[in-house]
């Protein structure tokens, strides 16, 4: 087939009248194809089905340093849980707090703690301030901005490069202005483009010098142990190199067993400097009397250590390997070389990120639709739901079957190459002219 920039208005035109009648085919078939959230498939939640077998007996609920889990306490989780956890995140006990099922809640925690009461060695609560601005790369998570929405945090784009978010952008941002507290950041096998940041990204975001004193990073691990080949990437130690930098208290880390075990009955933590710790563990006692402890209990026991949980990740990576390795192939068949879309090509994590042609990722978003494929909304992975140049994609291949995805990703190539050659025949105004 020719390229589309060689194609004169006549064999542009039948172009589109062939592509038409694949999109009606499928138009025609009814599906209904969700791709919208990146969701572990009921193949993988069945991995973790011995966590449910759990026997719960007076002495089975009992932790290592003998606390009733049954009982009030512990209100930064069970010694065990943490041990699991420091190992994770290379950090300390010391410098871990177990919560609930879910980091997002912990990380809307944190932030809407630092509005009510400050941090550690801050002078003012965030929400006695003018105003508070977080710098966000982009594309990147939806539920981040959300909070900062939620709390009236002012967001800024940072784009995002093969290596992290742009580092000239960001010091130049935090240098000169006091009212940046904060940046976002998933560092391993971002959301949604799958990158995990170079050494040299997080020795400058330890070390860089920021007009705010009380300037935060939060570190969104989700993806730590997420990997999608045997060996996967490596990611610097950010607590360690912020303690190097003199900027101990800089780091808030997350990360949960929410994409290892359950989405909705998993283990999260948070883990930063003590000093850090011992502050935040002292705003808790007044909101919380402690997780729950049984649900550690199932979770140490069935992950004794980190190596099992990496045992562990390898079933899941059996699982959606398949189908990240199919989205790829079906995009290079149709989209390679085209000029007309650009993808990633992550080694972990849980999404892929497309980008179409400036302005056209509404359209293919909304052709998708009519065809059954669900898809994150267009705008999703920027701040305030607007993607400047309309172009980006999120597409989340885990949560259908092999067979459903395959379906999905097929429509929304035929909408792009659609929308592609529409802009196109558009752009090159009248008959005979070819189109460039």
């Amino acid at each position: 087939m020719k390229e589309l920039e060689s194609f004169d208005i006549s064999q542009m035109q039948e172009y589109i009248s062939e592509l038409e009648g694949r999109y009606k085919q499928f138009k025609d078939l009814g599906l209904k194809l969700d791709m919208s959230r990146g969701k572990p498939c009921p193949e993988q939640l069945d991995l973790s089905a011995g966590i449910l077998d759990f026997p719960l007996s007076t002495d089975t609920c009992k932790a290592s340093d003998g606390t009733d889990c049954r009982n009030y306490g512990g209100i930064d989780g069970l010694p065990e849980m943490k041990a699991i956890f420091a190992e994770m995140l290379e950090v300390s006990t010391k410098e871990v707090i177990i919560g609930g099922n879910s980091s997002l809640n912990m990380m809307h925690d944190a932030v809407a703690r630092a509005m009510l009461l400050g941090v550690c060695g801050g002078k003012t609560p965030w929400s006695k301030l003018p105003k508070v601005k977080f710098l966000c790369p982009v594309p990147g998570y939806d539920r981040h901005f959300g909070i900062c929405q939620l709390m009236n945090i002012e967001m800024i784009n940072v784009d995002m490069t093969e290596d992290g978010p742009d580092m000239d952008a960001v010091e130049e941002l935090v240098s000169k202005d006091k009212a940046i507290k904060g940046i976002w950041c998933v560092p391993k096998y971002s959301n949604p483009d799958g990158i995990t940041f170079c050494d040299e990204v997080v020795d400058r975001l330890a070390k860089m010098e920021t007009k705010a004193d009380d300037f935060r990073i939060f570190w969104d691990n989700a993806y730590i142990v997420h990997h999608l080949e045997d060996e996967g990437d490596k990611l610097k130690n950010l607590l360690e190199a912020c303690k190097e930098a003199g900027n101990p208290d800089r780091a808030f880390i997350f990360a949960s067993t929410s994409k290892i075990s359950f989405p909705g009955a998993g283990v999260a933590a948070m883990a930063a400097s003590e000093d850090n710790i011992n502050f935040i563990r002292k705003q808790l006692s007044k909101q919380t009397i402690g997780p729950d402890k049984i649900n550690q209990l199932r979770h140490t026991a069935y992950f004794k250590s980190l190596d099992d949980i990496k045992q562990h990740m390898k079933k899941h990576s059996a699982i959606i390997k398949p189908k990240f390795d199919a989205v790829l192939d079906i995009l290079e068949k149709e989209l390679g070389g085209r000029d007309i879309a650009w993808w990633n090509k992550p080694r972990g994590g849980y999404f892929i990120s497309l980008n179409t042609l400036d302005g056209c990722a509404g359209e293919v978003y909304d052709m998708a639709g009519k065809a059954g494929v669900t898809l994150t909304n267009v705008g999703d992975t920027f701040p305030y739901g607007k993607d400047p140049r309309d172009r980006n994609i999120r597409i989340a291949p885990t949560y259908p079957s092999l067979e459903d995805l395959k379906s999905a990703i097929e429509i929304l190539c035929i909408c792009i190459k659609l929308v592609s050659a529409k802009r196109k025949l558009q752009a090159a105004g009248a008959q005979g002219i070819e189109i460039a």
